[in-house]
């Protein structure tokens, strides 16, 4: 089959690869009709991901056909028509049966490795390196899905892929954010970082009762994006400082909620935005925490700060005084998507979201290397990509 292929730093190939087939009684295999690249993905392009190996197949937010089940899936039948999630989960640990998926002490094959860089193993993720799994991923022609009976999610309307594509990953991973931030009816909400995950960030946020969104990016097609569809007010961090931004549109009071949907590749300003490049191009920091200084900062005393966006590993100068002394709270954590996803299907089909809003490029899986260099360059307008097998 053909499948997008890691072999290093700004590498990814479009190659022929085995075709996945039934390994486990738990298992599916389905055909994918769309899959997309998300910005974590770049995590992975741009080589700051341990644990990768050549010819790792990419790709976590998959949706298609089952074509073939293991004779113990109760759930799934051939011909079905499935969104499947990023996280791989058991369904029957501890923390499976408290609706913390992506935290299952079963699905990681290499949970050994994780606990070494980490205390603890979350769940295997798909297409993720090998310390979370060594799963091959979804942008391929076919995709093996481990305990098929936990995650994907039948989708039985007419509703186009580019509707529902997006609960595998992005939109219950901003809902997730938005939840996470606690928001209540009246709060401002800031969120930095307009990608896919910022804006479904902004989306959640209204529906969870916020009364302002701020949004905050730098790149004009995404701050246009959360203006224009997620009714944002805008900072544009390379015209303002956004500390000083925020305090004058909050009355120096802070936003109640902040929301960091950037992660690891924060493009900080300054020097300290200078000092976090050079001190990872040295190794000597994993992330570039900048957005994370700036909203512990930013948030109100007494608010909640949520990060969505996925740190992978050190990050040097973090405000911690400033978070105890203003007595935040924070919450983070890969997404727990089977929890979302039958309620935010139903969101879809009651025309509350489209989630379709985001697509900005739709190409065959062929123009995916392609795609990620525009993707990571941020092209051509280019804020979602949705490929076709």
């Amino acid at each position: 089959m053909r499948a997008l292929t890691w072999h290093g730093e700004k590498d990814v190939r479009i190659e022929d690869v085995p075709r996945p087939e039934i390994v486990n009684p738990h298992d599916a295999v389905i055909e994918i009709t769309s899959t997309a690249l998300c910005g974590s993905d770049l995590h992975l392009y741009n080589g700051h991901m341990p644990g990768m190996r050549e010819g790792d197949v990419l790709g976590h937010e998959p949706m298609g056909e089952v074509i073939e089940v293991g004779e113990d899936v109760e759930t799934l039948e051939a011909g079905d028509r499935v969104v499947v999630p990023f996280p791989i989960a058991c369904g029957h640990c501890w923390f499976c049966e408290n609706e913390l998926y992506s935290l299952c002490d079963n699905s990681n094959p290499n949970a050994e490795l994780a606990r070494k860089a980490m205390g603890h193993s979350p769940a295997g993720l798909f297409g993720y390196s090998h310390v979370l799994g060594g799963y091959a991923g979804g942008q391929a022609e076919y995709l093996r899905v481990p305990y098929a009976d936990v995650g994907p999610i039948v989708i039985d309307s007419d509703l186009p892929d580019e509707e529902v594509l997006f609960l595998s990953d992005v939109f219950p991973t901003g809902y997730m954010a938005a939840e996470n931030a606690e928001i209540e009816a009246g709060d401002t909400v800031a969120v930095w970082g307009c990608g896919p995950v910022g804006q479904f960030a902004i989306q959640s946020a209204w529906l969870l009762g916020a009364e302002r969104v701020i949004a905050i990016d730098r790149v004009q097609e995404r701050l246009d994006m959360a203006r224009e569809h997620g009714d944002a007010e805008i900072i544009d961090f390379e015209e303002d400082d956004v500390y000083d931004r925020l305090m004058e549109m909050t009355g120096n009071r802070g936003p109640d909620r902040c929301i960091d949907a950037v992660g690891t590749e924060a493009h900080g300003t300054g020097l300290a935005g200078v000092t976090d490049r050079a001190k990872q191009a040295a190794k000597l920091e994993t992330d570039r925490p900048h957005v994370l200084r700036q909203a512990i900062k930013s948030c109100r005393k007494g608010g909640t700060l949520s990060i969505p966006g996925v740190y992978i590993g050190d990050a040097d100068n973090i405000p911690v005084g400033a978070m105890m002394n203003k007595a935040l709270t924070v919450k983070t954590g890969q997404t727990h998507v089977q929890r979302y996803l039958d309620p935010l299907l139903q969101r879809i089909e009651d025309g509350d979201v489209d989630p379709s809003f985001v697509v900005t490029h739709q190409v065959d899986l062929e123009d995916g290397p392609e795609m990620y260099r525009t993707f990571n360059r941020k092209e051509d307008d280019c804020i979602k990509v949705v490929m076709t097998p």
